[in-house]
C-alpha cells in the first residue's frame, strides 16, 4: 500500500519502568512518588526487590494497592556486590516478566527524585526523530543546601542511573550486558548502528544517594578488565589510567587498571562486543581523545 502524505505518524506513548532494589527503604518512596505525578504515567513499573532486608517491600506492596501499573518481583541473587553485573541481572529478571507491548524501556534506580515532566520530555524527543535510540536527564547531588550537577561523566553520556531505551534499538543491541561496563557499552552500540543518544540538560534529577567513587584496588583492578571487554585496546587503558592517576595524585592507579587489563586478555575473558563492533569503538574512542586535545 502506497504511503500517503496525509497518514498520521503513530506517536511513542508507552513507556515501562524496571527499577532493580535492594534495602531502599529511605528512597524508594520518593522515587514512586515522583513516577506517580509524571504528566504521562508509564505504561507498566516494575520493582526488582533483590533481596531487601529492611522495609523496601512493604513500601512497594503499599503502592501496588494504589497503583495497579505497578507490580513487585522478589528475587534472591548472590551476597557479594558485582559491580555492574548484579543490578543488571536484577535488571534482566524484571524485563522477562514485563508486557512486551511497550515503546520505551527504562532502567531506574531506587533512589531518584524525578521532576513531573521528565518522561514527557523524554517521549518528545523520541518522537521529534526515529533515529534517536536513547534519551536522558542529569544527576544532580545536594551540597551545603544547593542541588549541584554530578559531573562523574561527559556530557554527551547517560548516567546508569537513568537508561531510557527505543525499544527497537534495545532489541537491536542485545538487551543490556550483566558486566561492568553495560551502561557504556549500550550507548556506543547505539552509535555503531547509526543510533542517536540524546542528554537534556534541562532535565535534572535529583540523586538522594550519591555515586560513591570506590577508587581501591579491586575496583580499578574491574575497571581495567571492563576496558578489555568493552575492546578499548590497550592505549586506551593506559590513558584512562593515566588520567585518573594524575587526577588522584596515584600513580599506582595504572598498575591495578594495567593487572585487571592483561588478567582478562590472559584469561580470555569473552568481550562485550565483536570484532567490528571493537574497531568501531576503538576509532570512536580516538576520535574523542582528539577531540579533546583540540580542546
Amino acid at each position: 500500500m502506497p504511503f500517503m502524505q496525509n497518514e498520521k505518524k503513530i506517536l511513542l506513548s508507552k513507556y515501562t519502568i524496571v527499577i532493580p532494589a535492594h534495602n531502599e527503604e529511605n528512597f524508594i518512596a520518593i522515587t514512586l512518588d515522583s513516577i506517580v505525578k509524571q504528566s504521562i504515567l508509564p505504561h507498566e513499573v516494575v520493582i526488582v526487590n533483590d533481596n531487601s532486608t529492611d522495609k523496601t517491600q512493604k513500601i512497594v506492596e503499599e503502592y501496588i494497592q494504589k497503583y495497579p501499573f505497578i507490580k513487585l518481583l522478589n528475587i534472591l541473587s548472590k551476597g557479594e556486590h558485582q559491580p555492574g553485573s548484579k543490578v543488571v541481572q536484577a535488571f534482566l529478571k524484571g524485563y522477562k516478566i514485563i508486557d512486551p507491548n511497550y515503546d520505551i524501556i527504562v532502567k531506574l534506580d531506587a533512589d531518584l527524585d524525578i521532576p513531573s515532566n521528565y518522561f514527557e520530555t523524554i517521549l518528545h524527543h523520541f518522537n521529534q526523530d526515529e533515529q534517536i535510540a536513547m534519551v536522558g536527564g542529569f544527576a544532580y547531588i545536594e551540597k551545603n543546601g544547593n542541588w549541584i550537577l554530578e559531573s562523574l561523566t561527559d556530557k554527551d553520556h547517560i548516567r546508569g542511573a537513568f537508561k531510557a531505551y527505543r525499544k527497537k534499538c534495545y532489541e537491536k543491541i542485545g538487551g543490556l550486558r550483566p558486566h561492568m561496563g553495560w551502561d557504556t557499552v549500550d550507548e556506543l552500540l547505539c552509535k555503531y548502528y547509526g543510533w542517536k543518544v540524546i542528554t537534556d540538560d534541562s532535565l535534572h534529577i535529583k540523586h538522594l544517594k550519591p555515586t560513591g567513587a570506590s577508587y581501591n584496588k579491586s575496583a580499578l583492578y574491574k575497571q581495567g578488565s571492563a576496558y578489555y571487554a568493552l575492546g578499548y585496546g590497550f592505549w586506551i587503558t593506559v590513558i584512562a589510567g593515566t588520567k585518573l592517576a594524575l587526577r588522584k595524585k596515584k600513580l599506582s592507579y595504572i598498575v591495578f587498571y594495567l593487572k585487571g587489563y592483561f588478567d582478562a586478555s590472559f584469561n580470555k575473558t569473552t568481550k562485550m562486543v565483536t570484532k567490528d563492533q571493537e574497531k568501531f569503538i576503538r576509532n570512536y574512542r580516538w576520535s574523542k581523545i582528539k577531540q579533546k586535545l583540540k580542546g
